[in-house]
């Protein structure tokens, strides 16, 4: 369904027609996204690891009691861990499609519920918040909504970056994860006009949201 949208800044529509959005694919691509993201630090000490003596702790035969070797077995309090967690890289390989697709029903999410913006100029000169929220208020964003800015005017990203309901995004890293974090969404409309959406969507995986903390 296409979805027309004024430019802020301009006199111009741009109309947007992309594919409805399938929560399946949003799951998919979410996840690849956190997964890629997980450190993969976790790391357990197996018996092999254990610092101790491989001394058998009693003879095999005569005792009486059941049959064991050394003290780092993972029976015995402060031995190895039986199959617990080691350092491993948890990313996986997605589809470019299918990443693609997911960008493009994330806008399109957004777009038809009203809570895309794409702006023209920001007119901001100095980079000052003050100049920002000035731009903010006359344009309807007061706050009450968590908000990603996207945008190549480093001025802007860097007057709107100490707000606290705004995240601040280059285009070459938006990604599926942050548009959906975000309860609305700022771009450059020149983004839409070079395809720049198309042309970076493979590196949707990277994108680092500045916020303030």
């Amino acid at each position: 369904m296409s979805v027309t949208i004024n430019v802020i800044g301009s006199d111009r529509q741009v109309i947007l027609d992309l594919p409805e959005p399938r929560a399946s694919v949003l799951h998919e691509v979410v996840n690849w996204q956190l997964a890629k993201r997980r450190r993969g630090t976790a790391a357990t000490q197996t018996r092999s690891f254990v610092t101790g003596s491989n001394r058998k702790i009693y003879p095999q035969k005569g005792t009486g009691r059941a049959r064991h070797g050394n003290r780092k077995a993972p029976l015995f309090v402060g031995g190895g861990t039986a199959f617990g967690p080691h350092p491993r890289d948890y990313g996986y390989t997605l589809p470019k499609r299918i990443r693609a697709l997911g960008l493009a029903m994330a806008l399109q999410d957004r777009a038809q519920s009203g809570k895309l913006a794409l702006v023209h100029d920001f007119g901001i000169e100095n980079g000052k918040t003050r100049e920002f929220l000035a731009w903010a208020s006359s344009n309807g964003f007061d706050g009450s909504e968590r908000t990603l800015l996207v945008t190549n005017d480093e001025l802007c990203r860097r007057a709107a970056r100490n707000l606290p309901w705004i995240g601040v995004l280059q285009p070459a890293g938006l990604n599926v994860y942050d548009i959906l974090r975000y309860e609305r969404l700022i771009l450059d409309a020149a983004m839409i006009d070079d395809s720049e959406l198309h042309d970076h969507d493979h590196a949707s995986d990277n994108g680092e949201v500045e916020a303030a903390a």
